[in-house]
């Protein structure tokens, strides 16, 4: 019998984000379809009074909480120490989490020190003969790979934006709250704040709900024979303010420093999306001067809307791999959307 915990940390000590939900739903589609299953929740954070509230419907039997304020910040050894402990007194044979900065950062350190085995980047599932197999892709999301574990325990963290997020509503069957307290730690790192880099503030949001794409376009002569590099700048990074949206960039974008051409000074290699770069998982994307090859479209393929601005109407991405198209200059229109956001 599989004896599940789905892991939760609580963003800023006390809410429960989306890809929280989404690692409860797919705890809950294994208790479904594993025989015999049970489902326990783990929740760690500085204040869960409503965090705790807000899931007691999914139909856990019980619910561990590590609570105090040495948990609102991502520390390795806060974090791990009370996902530790959480495990061991669940006596979880199945490990289920978010794969966000925070889990990937403790989760393998967790799975080791209880001799557990750990998949990582988990996008899918399925059973045969009521047997979890798990999905995830390889060499830059060209290869899926189905996997099974007879070891146990069994650490699983999904990719956010692949599975459904889970809501409903408190049942009559209260699960039994645990309080575990404070594990003992050795801790010795503590945040002092949050610094912005200095090249512009922040572009990579990975639970932004749209996604910014910048070609290299951007950065080449316009038609009325100017590089316009500073006006892209100031479009892009006004459109991101405003929108909150997360930024990415085209391999030929992120290589034109190497190749002594001015480019946007926010634009680095981890921005890249693509072949060589990440597949982000995005509700929406907007792709801007881009010519649409090969390996933006590996990138963009876990995109579930994606729209495209481009003035040449036999580009690669409007050639069926868009939803929308706007057939116009990518300046133009992104100074028009951002005269209407400042509305």
């Amino acid at each position: 019998m599989e004896s599940i915990l789905c892991l939760i940390f609580a963003e800023e000590g006390k809410s429960i984000g989306r890809a929280s939900l989404e690692a409860v739903y797919l705890a809950k589609s294994v208790q479904n379809n594993v025989t015999g299953a049970s489902l326990a929740l783990g929740v760690v954070g500085s204040d869960l009074g409503s965090s705790i509230a807000q899931l007691k419907g999914c139909g856990a039997s019980r619910i561990y909480k590590v609570e105090g304020e040495d948990f609102e910040e991502p520390i390795y050894a806060t974090d791990a120490a009370a996902a530790e402990s959480i495990c061991r007194a669940a006596e979880a044979s199945i490990v289920i989490a978010t794969g966000n900065s925070r889990v990937n950062r403790v989760l393998p350190g967790v799975a080791q020190r209880l001799g557990g085995r750990i998949d990582t980047h988990v996008c899918d599932v399925d059973w045969e003969d009521s047997t979890l197999r798990v999905h995830r892709w390889y060499y830059r999301q060209r290869m899926r790979a189905v996997m099974s574990r007879v070891h146990r325990p069994w650490f699983i963290s999904s990719d956010p934006g692949s599975f459904a997020a889970w809501s409903g509503e408190v049942d009559s069957n209260e699960p039994e709250i645990i309080d575990l307290g404070k594990p003992q730690t050795s801790q010795r790192t503590r945040v002092e704040g949050f610094q912005k880099p200095v090249s512009g503030g922040q572009t990579i949001r990975p639970e932004a709900e749209l996604l910014l794409v910048a070609g290299a376009g951007w950065t080449k002569t316009q038609p009325d024979g100017q590089i316009k590099v500073k006006d892209a700048e100031k479009l892009i990074l006004g459109f991101l303010e405003k929108t909150n949206a997360s930024l990415g960039g085209s391999k030929s974008m992120v290589d034109l420093s190497s190749e002594g051409q001015e480019v946007l000074s926010f634009m680095t290699h981890l921005n890249q999306i693509g072949q060589t770069g990440s597949s982000p998982r995005h509700p929406k994307g907007l792709a801007t001067c881009c010519h649409g090859e090969e390996p933006h479209v590996v990138g963009w393929r876990f995109i579930n809307e994606r729209r495209v601005i481009n003035s040449d109407p036999n580009c690669g991405w409007v050639q069926g791999k868009a939803d929308v198209v706007y057939i116009q200059d990518a300046f133009a229109v992104m100074a028009k959307v951002n005269e209407l956001l400042a509305r």
